[in-house]
């Protein structure tokens, strides 16, 4: 029996042992979770009334304002030519020289050709005279009358085709001399001197495409020809060429006008072509390269914006992060979550249809790490441009 009370005893204390340590370990635990949280750094910005300029976006070709191909019209040895490659010649500004030797010859003999008719017909005339106050007379046939007129209207006759043959022999005498027919910049020379030229030569002798001015020419999608058009009716649609640089911002290389839109759609793409002219003041833009194409077609005015990144995507839509309270606000600066709907987004701004006004907070860096029940600390603020 007292063996039997003494083991009642120890099980007892072994009882309340474990259940003051028990105790002991959750009074510590909680002790650990009441911690205060720590405040989520956060950059913000806040919506504002503003007028924004709503673009259509696409990738262009830059395409010479204008491109000859420089071809020779007679035929003979290219002696000596005149430009360098990649020089800016000016229209008129002579390039080559063909041997001007074989057509100097054919002009003289022209030349030559003329006089001889021209003795030819001053011979024939004053026998045509002649046989008129003869033929009256009796003293010559009709015949003879006749045949001296003909001879005189022939030598008429060849006289006007050798002044056209002097005209053709100058002009191809002047073809020996090969100038610039526009200004612009010069490519590559396809054919050396001492080597024989001739009309319809392949790739001619250089290209030449005028830079200044230049056309970039790019798509977009049938669906927004109505508002191209509407556009276009206004006036004169701006537009603004740029290149993605080196730290993904855009460098803008120009500001030009929308000039053409193509006369119908491309069935094969769905697609609308249109090109349009840029001054090219400082030639960044050259032929053949891509550029990033914006066209302004309307602008929204006194709406409200924010950046585009504080606008985020969930299961129920967008939301942003909209800041509430403030420093002297039990519990401070903190977050809640508000739907919105768009009108309007671009890669900068995000024009707010419902949801927000102008003045509100929202979070645009450090939203990944913000919580409703977090309380979060401003470290600055964003300024941004629609």
């Amino acid at each position: 029996m007292k063996k039997r009370n003494k083991w009642l005893i120890g099980s007892i204390l072994t009882a309340v042992v474990v259940v003051l340590v028990i105790f002991r370990l959750v009074v510590s635990g909680s002790s650990v979770t009441r911690h205060p949280l720590t405040a989520v750094p956060v950059e913000v910005a806040e919506a504002r009334i503003a007028t924004v300029p709503v673009y259509l976006d696409a990738l262009g070709t830059v395409v010479a304002y204008r491109t000859v191909t420089v071809e020779p019209m007679v035929t003979g040895p290219l002696e000596r030519v005149f430009f360098h490659e990649g020089q800016y010649v000016h229209q008129g500004q002579l390039l080559a020289e063909i041997d001007p030797q074989p057509f100097e010859a054919a002009l003289q003999q022209a030349i030559a050709k003329l006089a001889q008719d021209r003795a030819t017909r001053t011979s024939d005339e004053l026998q045509a005279k002649q046989n008129a106050l003869l033929v009256k007379k009796g003293y010559v046939s009709k015949q003879a009358y006749v045949a001296a007129w003909t001879a005189w209207l022939s030598a008429k006759a060849l006289v006007q085709q050798d002044k056209a043959s002097i005209r053709t022999a100058q002009i191809n005498l002047a073809y020996t001399r090969i100038r610039a027919p526009i200004s612009g910049r010069t490519g590559i020379l396809q054919v050396d001197p001492g080597n024989v030229v001739s009309p319809n030569l392949p790739n001619g002798i250089v290209t030449i495409n005028m830079l200044q001015p230049v056309y970039v020419q790019f798509s977009l999608p049938q669906q927004d020809l109505p508002e191209i058009n509407q556009a276009m009716a206004k006036g004169p649609v701006p537009l603004i060429a740029s290149l993605k640089g080196k730290h993904a911002s855009d460098h803008t290389f120009d500001q030009g006008v929308l000039t053409v839109l193509d006369n119908e759609v491309n069935a094969s793409t769905g697609t609308l072509t249109l090109r349009g002219r840029f001054p090219n003041p400082d030639l960044d833009l050259w032929p053949g390269s891509f550029v990033n194409v914006r066209a302004r077609v309307r602008s929204l005015s006194q709406v409200v914006v924010i950046p585009s990144m504080a606008v985020q995507e969930g299961p129920s839509g967008r939301f942003v992060y909209l800041v509430e309270g403030g420093p002297k606000t039990p519990g401070g600066w903190k977050v809640v979550v508000r739907p919105v709907t768009l009108t309007y987004e671009s890669a900068s701004v995000a024009v707010i249809g419902s949801g927000l006004v102008s003045g509100n907070s929202v979070v645009t860096e450090g939203s990944s790490r913000v919580r409703t029940h977090v309380p979060i600390t401003i470290v600055g603020h964003m300024n941004f441009t629609p």
